[in-house]
């Protein structure tokens, strides 16, 4: 699977866009330093909430969809498909509190909260403080018509994002205002742990997270190899995160929202208790990733230059970015010139790294430093943690897949319709029921999943166990597939169409 795949799955998590939203929210409060670190109590007026069928039409002269609006609030740079903001939003420089500069300084959240109470909730202290005012109170006593007034401008030129939205999509962030706010403290206590229960959460999160996050919410990062994030610590640490994540949906993934699967306040309650109970810890770690396309997992340029041990070999005729996968040489099945990398255009030569599954910590170091070998140092792209991360995936979470593939690539056994239920539990809500949904070649030399499974089984096994560098593709491992379930998938995978 190709690095196209990034392009359509990402994530990782919307503008500034409501920053001067009613009076005051183009000046900074004039005490933010003041302002309480929790959410305000319940206000006594409930906050309405929208169901499914309320989606259009709420208000006269404007229709469009709030659930949508709420991704827009988020990263909508993603919802829409345009190319990521790279200077600051202009009201950016009216604050001197929040440091971070580019794309985030667009995002709604990062002025208003994921509480939507700007200075006077969650983002009234800490690193995310900028002083401005939240969207709550206003989003109750303006209208519609009024906000995506706002929205273009009418209370501060600098807060027009006509210039970045089309019309359609401001609507849209006006309507989620509008109708679908929700005061994220009428489900949590005074500690931030919610007011649900975990036993009726577990129900839910099995009913429907379950299937991406894996059982104990790890199967995705969205965080990196240096700071780990999970649901559990979403959840815990950044609850008004979670409970607009659960409602909405993460942009240019194919999360679902709550809101449109009409999930109650109560059931988002005993969703977030049960989420305040998972692992903070990672199932795997990420070394599966870097052995692929390293670059993109720790969020670098790819290398432009050959690797200088290519030099040494004159069969595979590739250059750039893919001299350096790890892959390129040692194979996805690990044995590199013994195994399916002993021929054809990816013959390299060079061996397998199977046996070092047995070396040292030490030695396996020395390897990815340079000590062994200078023309074999990566230790100029890649830290201590992702260093560590790699030997980890030698020494443990590196399999012989021999059991499942045999060499000339004809799998053993395998149930395909067990692994058709696998496939429509999880991976079809990404790469449709056919598996055609994406494609990770290109119009002429398509590339599916299907293609894959049979072309390159090896390959299909070691992303379904790890995920695809820079994407949210869960890692098979910590969903819990064992041996049975890699085998059966495969087989199923295999009865899909490759062109």
């Amino acid at each position: 699977m190709k690095k196209h795949l990034k392009s359509m799955m990402i994530a990782a998590g919307v503008i500034l866009v409501f920053a001067v939203v009613l009076a005051g929210c183009a000046t900074q409060s004039s005490s933010p330093t003041s302002a309480p670190t929790q959410p305000p109590a319940k206000p006594t007026t409930a906050v309405p909430t929208v169901a499914p069928t309320n989606t259009s039409v709420p208000e006269p002269g404007l229709s469009g969809n709030p659930v949508r609006g709420g991704l827009l609030y988020d990263e909508w740079w993603v919802v829409v498909g345009a190319d990521e903001p790279s200077s600051d939003q202009p009201l950016w420089k009216t604050q001197s509190t929040n440091t971070r500069s580019g794309a985030d300084t667009w995002r709604c959240k990062e002025c208003h909260g994921w509480d939507y109470k700007g200075v006077d909730g969650a983002y009234g202290s800490g690193s995310h403080m900028t002083g401005f005012a939240g969207i709550f109170t206003a989003a109750q006593d303006k209208s519609a018509v009024e906000l995506l007034a706002i929205l273009k401008g009418s209370a501060n030129a600098d807060h027009d994002f006509s210039k970045v939205m089309d019309e359609q999509s401001l609507i849209d962030l006006a309507l989620f205002m509008d109708q679908t706010l929700l005061d994220p403290a009428t489900l949590l206590k005074s500690d931030n742990t919610s007011t649900g229960e975990a036993g009726p959460g577990l129900a839910k999160f099995a009913e429907i997270c379950l299937f991406c996050h894996g059982p104990q919410g790890n199967a995705i990062n969205f965080g990196n190899l240096d700071e780990l994030e999970f649901i559990g610590h979403l959840a815990e640490d950044n609850p008004w995160e979670f409970i607009h994540k659960v409602r909405y949906g993460q942009p240019g993934t194919v999360m679902p929202s709550g809101i449109l699967l009409n999930w109650s306040d109560q059931e988002i309650a005993d969703l977030l208790a049960h989420a305040q109970t998972l692992t903070k810890e990672p199932m795997v770690s990420g070394g599966g990733q870097l052995y692929d396309e390293w670059w993109d997992v720790i969020g670098v340029e790819a290398p432009a230059g050959d690797q200088p041990l290519w030099a040494s070999q004159t069969t595979n005729t590739r250059t750039g970015a893919d001299t350096w996968r790890c892959k390129e040489c040692h194979g996805w099945d690990y044995k590199g010139a013994e195994g399916a990398y002993g021929s054809g255009s990816h013959q390299t030569g060079f061996a397998g790294i199977l046996s070092a599954s047995s070396m040292a910590s030490e030695d396996l170091t020395a390897w990815l430093n340079g000590q062994k070998n200078p023309d074999h140092d990566f230790s100029q792209y890649l830290d201590e943690t992702a260093i560590n991360a790699l030997i980890t995936f030698v020494q443990k979470e590196m399999k012989d897949v021999s059991t499942i593939v045999n060499a000339d690539g004809s799998i053993i056994g395998g149930d395909p319709a067990r692994g058709q239920r696998v496939f429509e539990g999880t991976c079809a809500k990404c790469h449709g029921a056919d598996g055609k949904a994406m494609n990770f070649g290109n119009a002429e030399e398509p590339e599916f999943v299907g293609t894959i499974a049979v072309e390159n089984p090896w390959e299909f096994i070691h992303k379904v166990s790890f995920g695809q560098p820079g994407t949210f593709m869960p890692s098979g491992i910590a969903l819990g597939y064992t041996e049975e379930t890699f085998r059966d998938l495969l087989a199923y995978a295999r009865t899909l169409p490759v062109k």
